[in-house]
Parts: structure tokens; sequence; C-alpha cells
């Protein structure tokens, strides 16, 4: 199959689909790839950068010939006329604001997959490409405010005296508010940072910033809570917090919005009389409304007081070599995914839970929303647990044991019994802890919830080093049956043990700036 990558028309857009050190990647699982005319110029790509990775340079109307369409923004007026019938389009979508580019899809058969639409699970983070925008979008918004700030961030101590470190206020702790915590505080600033959800609060302490709470009785821990606490009443709450803040900020960054709704009204115009001259708000969710009340798009509005207010959009495109490379990662993760056999060709499998949520249109139908599955909070899942359990007890009350557990119970203790008879007196009581400890085991780790699989796992590095040197301290032993038993305890145990040092150290990599 032959992949498109056409050149980006969105208004001021400067990224690349695809970036030719990932061509050879789409080569090797077999696909063709072309790339319009100086489709990666603005990204510090020339034509000849991908026509050496392999690819082949067509013009404007040649690329719409492919198979594949790989985009960044979704299809505009002209674009969508260009477009083949029964392709297949790979690009951000946004289905819930885009109603007419559907209906426009599913006329032309277009198989449509968003990449706005990503899961949010392990498997699925290596092509977020919507976290990765949003990182870049977090560090840039620092970068733009600085620029328009009249004072450096970080605190020194000069012959001209002493410079006291700005002060940073950061709305909303998602990928994009996260991102500016650590860039401001990297920077030298003192970062506070607000977001109605409490679990947060960790994380936002672990990057050297201050927790702004919120003295409400509700905890939030998911998105319907989310968006209630966004109420009128709450919002005065937030409002009386805010004005005793901004009084003393810098750079306030706002990065606050609700799924598929208007974003809230965060920084007031009363709010923004109380700040200093030469303060900054920039307000990242913009295209969403915006926080702040005066906010405009795609501008920087300087109020009475001297308060300049940044719109700016589409930040990651200010970063364009970078926001190209990780995009284009993320779009090779995807393909790999979605790749049958390395055979140039693409397989729907719906049954895969990424490619589920991702398929918008599929088979000339539109499948979106794709079912959604329950997330719990930690304490809501341990009461659902508690009342699953209670029921499996009442219900194990009712029912006896079925003919088959009491043949194989009553066989398991006939073995002990009969094992017992040949063993020495001074181990039958290792034998009895070492039973109990299988079944007291059994149940503690099928119960694990699957968020604390990773420290289960150090867990289990950890008894296997035990047992590693329990088995060599054995393995001298006369008896062959020891020997071979030893031998095994040892095989096994080093399997997870360099298993488990393989993956820590792959993770640790992650941590390195090299």
């Amino acid at each position: 199959m032959l992949i498109g990558i056409p050149k980006e028309r969105f208004f001021k857009e400067k990224r690349v689909a695809v970036t030719p050190s990932n061509v050879k990647d789409l080569i090797k699982l077999g696909f063709d790839v072309s790339f319009e005319k100086d489709a990666g110029i603005l990204s510090y790509f020339k034509n000849e950068d991908f026509i050496q990775a392999g690819a082949k340079i067509v013009d404007k109307n040649k690329i719409w010939n492919a198979n594949i369409i790989i985009k960044i923004h979704p299809l505009n007026n002209e674009e969508r006329k260009l477009i083949k019938n029964n392709s297949i389009l790979i690009s951000f979508i946004w289905p819930l604001k885009n109603k007419e580019l559907l209906d426009c899809l599913l006329l032309k058969n277009i198989t449509t997959i968003a990449m706005d639409a990503v899961p949010r699970i392990s498997r699925a983070q290596s092509l977020d490409a919507l976290s990765s925008m949003n990182n870049l979008s977090g560090y840039r918004s620092i970068i733009e405010s600085i620029y328009l700030l009249g004072r450096s961030l970080n605190g020194q101590i000069t012959a001209a005296g002493k410079i006291l470190p700005a002060k940073v206020m950061v709305i909303g702790a998602g990928v994009a508010g996260l991102s500016a915590i650590a860039t401001a505080k990297s920077l030298g600033a003192i970062v506070t940072a607000f977001d109605t959800r409490k679990e947060v609060k960790e994380q936002i302490n672990s990057m050297g910033a201050e927790f702004l709470e919120l003295k409400t009785q509700q905890n939030i821990d998911d998105k319907n809570e989310y968006s209630s606490l966004l109420s009128k009443k709450k919002l005065k709450l937030e409002e009386t917090l805010f004005i005793n803040i901004v009084k003393t900020t810098d750079v306030i960054i706002t990065t606050a919005s609700i799924p598929n709704k208007k974003a809230p009204i965060l920084i007031t115009k009363k709010m923004i009389k109380y700040m200093k001259p030469g303060s900054i708000i920039f307000d990242l969710s913009i295209e969403n409304g915006g926080n702040c009340e005066l906010s405009k798009k795609d501008k920087v509005i300087t109020t009475d007081n001297n308060i300049k207010i940044i719109g700016f959009t589409n930040l990651a495109s200010r970063l364009p070599l970078q926001a190209s490379r990780l995009y284009s990662t993320n779009i090779i993760n995807l393909v790999k995914l979605l790749s049958k056999n390395n055979l140039g060709e693409i397989e729907i499998n719906l049954k895969d839970e990424i490619i589920r949520n991702m398929t918008i249109i599929d088979n000339n139908k539109i499948i979106y929303p794709a079912p959604q599955k329950t997330i719990l909070s930690m304490e809501k899942e341990e009461q659902i647990i508690n009342i699953s359990e209670n029921k499996k007890i009442s219900l194990t009350k009712k029912n006896k044991f079925s003919p088959k557990k009491y043949l194989l119970f009553t066989l398991f203790l006939s073995i002990i019994f009969y094992i017992s008879q040949f063993i020495p007196n001074e181990i039958i009581p290792h034998f009895i802890i070492f039973l109990l400890s299988c079944i007291i085991g059994y149940y503690v780790v099928w119960n694990v919830s699957h968020k604390l699989h990773t420290p289960l796992m150090s867990v289990t590095n950890a008894i296997s080093g035990i047992i590693i040197v329990g088995a060599i301290l054995q393995i001298d032993s006369n008896y062959s049956t020891i020997i071979m038993l030893s031998f095994l305890g040892i095989l096994l145990s080093s399997i997870n043990i360099f298993g488990g040092l393989t993956i820590t150290q792959r993770m640790l990599k992650m941590f390195r700036k090299n």
C-alpha cells in the first residue's frame, strides 16, 4: 500500500506528519511512501532528505492518490475533494466538533483513524500524539511568557542587589500544565499550581511546586465529578483563592478544560485588576473558549493596568522540528500496531482496545465513540471488590462443593497425608509453613489491584533473589533429585531476576537526558 504525506495547510502550521528518519521504518513494514513537494520545508527537512530515506516526492494532486493519507490537522474543504474514495485517513479529527467532515468522509467510505482519540491506557502511551503536543505546548507557553515578561524568572544576588525569583501560577495539572510547571521550575521560578483533582497534588509537589488546595468537602476522581466541581458555587471559592494569589504572581498559565464543553472562566476581569503591572497571563485553553475572560484567539491583549494576555493557539507548531519528530514517532508506533505481517498492508482489528477507540469510521459506518470501560478510583474499586466478595461468600454458602472440586480436594489431602508418612518430624513444621504461604500468597497476589502490579513485580524479583541463594546452597547435595530441583530453582529465578533488571534499566533510561 502507498502512504501519502501531504503538506499541512492549516494557519501558520510548520510541522510535517512523518520525518525522514521514520520513512525507513515505514519502508521496513512493506509500505511505499510519497511526500508532497516541500511538505517538510518549514520543519527544516529538505525534499532531498526524504528522497535519501527512500520516499518519493510528488505534486499536490498526485499525493492524494495514495491508499493511506497521514496528516496532522483535519482535512480542509479543498482536501476533502481531493482525497480518494475507499482510502484510509490518519490524522487529528476531533469528531465531536467536525460532524460535516465525518459526513464527507462517510460519503467517500474513508476509513478514519483519529490521533486525538487514543485511549488513556499504558499500552497506548507510545502513540499518544495529544500528550506529545500538549507537553510541548506547556513548555512553549513559559518561553513565550518570558519573552513578554519584563524580568527574569530566576533569582540572583549581584553587586547591584538581590533579584527575587519570579512567581508563576499554573492552573490545571494535565500534560501541558505539568510541562509548564517543570519548565518554570527549571528556570528558577517559584511555582504554585492548582487543580480540582486532589490526586495530582503528589505530582505537583514532586516537581517542586506548591499545590493550592481549595477547601471543599468534595474530592474529585472522575470526569463527571470534575465537571460538577466547576459549578458556580465552587468557581466562586476558586475566585476568592485566586485573588489572593494573583496579587503577587508574575506569570499565570491556564490549561483547565472540560471534555467536549466550553472551558470555564477562571481568571475574571476583577482578578486582573489586582495583578501587578507587567504581569503575563497565557491562556492555553483558548481553543476551547479560554479560561481568561479577556483573552482573544491568536492575539496578545494589553489591559489598562499593563497586563499582557496571550491567546496563541497551535503552540506545538512553534517548535516544528521537535514536534514533527514526536508526532512522527507516534504515527510509526500506530502503523506498527495496524500493519499486517510487515507486508505493507493495514488491518483494522476492532478487538484491539486501542484501534477500536481510535477508529471513527470503518466499513462506511461511524463507530465512534467506542464503548467505554468504567475507570474507578482506588476507594470505589475497593468498595466494589468488597461488595462482590460478600456476594461470592453468600453464593458459596448456598452452593455446596461441586463433585469435581470435592474430588480434587480429597486427592490433595490424600497426597499430603501419604507424603507425611515418609518425611522426618523436624521437616513437618517447615512443610506446614510452606503450604500456608502458598495459600496466603495465592489470595494476596490475585487480589492485588492492577494499579499496583509494578511494585508487585519488584517484590517478586526480591523473592527470586532469596530463592536463588537457597538453590545455590543446595546444589552441591549428593542426591540427584535435590540437584535437579536446585538447578530448576536457579534457572527460573535467574530468568525473573535478569528480566526484571532489563526492564528496570529500560525504564530508567527514559529519565536520562542523554
